[in-house]
């Protein structure tokens, strides 16, 4: 294929060394680790060690790392175990559960799926900057709150919340907070002891690991319940042979991450104030600055469905700011959740970077944009 920038960071990273050569190194070992013979041991070893070291860089206790298939089983382990341990000691019947108007879909569809067993959910709107509306979450909690989510950082256009004074704000009237933490992974300080989370989601390809390996990160105390069953691995709540490969890749992953966090985060800083000083004429971007790793652009006139295949024919990867379901664009709702309107909300672009983009990546982009937004516009 030829010569490509990948500016879709936020989907997924391209895979670091160190997470290649974890998981090559593992892979070459045989066995389970729930086996009680050496082989297995080993393996149980690995998991172990990566186990350790994840919780070394994110702030907790090895027994609250529960590894999950990624963020989004992560995201519904949170909710679903919340809900199903509501009658259990202080919880009582607590109904309510609370997110904001710019979660996931792994939170948002969840929520909505636990309407039909009773759930009171509620939404807290986000202002036209993408900060949570702090006063209508303290009228949303005066009703018996069970579990208060807020995405740490949100993926579509980078806006990062104050988790530690959500966090504080909903712990004051009984309620568990959980975050999403899986794009504040690697570009903010992730303390998960110093956040006040009870619960807190990341995943490994987003920051350069495998596929298909994430944690919930669970506060020991908690009595989350499991919602599918099996050999009990995991702390009896997520089920399920383990894949120590992808643990070990995914610990590699995130220490890199954690490591060098403070001088990449100013490096990207460099290259998304780079892109947006240059960006054509009449370009704007949308919401508050958060993570420097993600901008979500507006370019007037231009269907964003348009620009990505323009700039995909150019060799640059990028993501539309309108979501696609069976094959019809409609508006993103995260972009109208912050107030924009719908013209908008289809004419934007989210240019996300990572830890292998370049000055090179986004000087070709700057230098493809104003022919690209040009054709965009006269495809209307």
């Amino acid at each position: 294929m030829p010569e490509r920038s990948y500016l879709d960071n936020a989907a997924t990273a391209p895979l670091r060394p160190e997470a290649y050569a974890a998981i090559t190194e593992t892979l070459a070992l045989t066995g389970n680790a729930s086996s009680l013979h050496g082989s297995g041991r080993r393996l149980r070893a690995v998991l172990e060690d990566s186990r350790d070291q994840l919780a070394a860089d994110l702030g907790c206790d090895p027994v609250e790392v529960v590894f999950t298939s990624g963020g989004t089983e992560a995201d519904n382990l949170a909710v679903q175990g919340a809900w199903r341990a509501r009658p259990q000691g202080s919880i009582g019947q607590r109904n309510r559960l609370i997110g904001s108007t710019i979660e996931h879909p792994a939170i948002a569809d969840t929520l909505a799926a636990l309407t039909a067993e009773g759930a009171d959910v509620a939404e807290c709107p986000v202002g036209p900057d993408g900060a949570l509306d702090r006063a209508v979450l303290a009228e949303l909690l005066t009703v018996p709150t069970l579990l208060t989510t807020v995405m740490w950082v949100n993926n579509e256009v980078g806006v990062a919340q104050d988790i530690p004074q959500i966090a504080e704000q909903a712990h004051a009237t009984g309620s568990w907070v959980h975050s999403d933490g899986v794009q504040a992974l690697g570009h903010l300080p992730v303390d998960f002891a110093g956040s006040g989370l009870d619960l807190l989601t990341v995943t490994a390809h987003k920051v350069g690991g495998p596929v298909g390996i994430g944690a919930l990160i669970v506060r020991r105390e908690l009595p989350l319940r499991a919602y599918a069953f099996g050999g009990g691995q995991e702390r009896d709540l997520r089920s399920g042979t383990s894949a120590p490969a992808l643990v070990a890749g995914f610990a590699a992953a995130v220490h890199a991450a954690v490591t060098g966090r403070e001088a990449e985060e100013a490096r990207l800083q460099g290259l998304r104030d780079r892109l947006l000083a240059g960006l054509p004429a009449g370009a704007e971007v949308n919401g508050a600055r958060g993570s420097a790793a993600i901008a979500n652009i507006w370019f007037p006139g231009g269907r964003s469905d348009d620009l990505l295949m323009l700039l995909d024919g150019a060799g640059i990867d990028t993501s539309a700011g309108s979501a696609c379901s069976a094959g019809v664009a409609r508006p993103s709702d995260v972009l109208l959740a912050l107030g924009l309107d719908e013209d908008r909300a289809t004419e934007s672009l989210r240019i996300s970077l990572g830890w292998q983009t370049t000055e090179a990546d986004i000087d070709r982009l700057l230098a493809a944009l104003p022919e690209v937004s040009a054709r965009a516009r006269a495809a209307r």
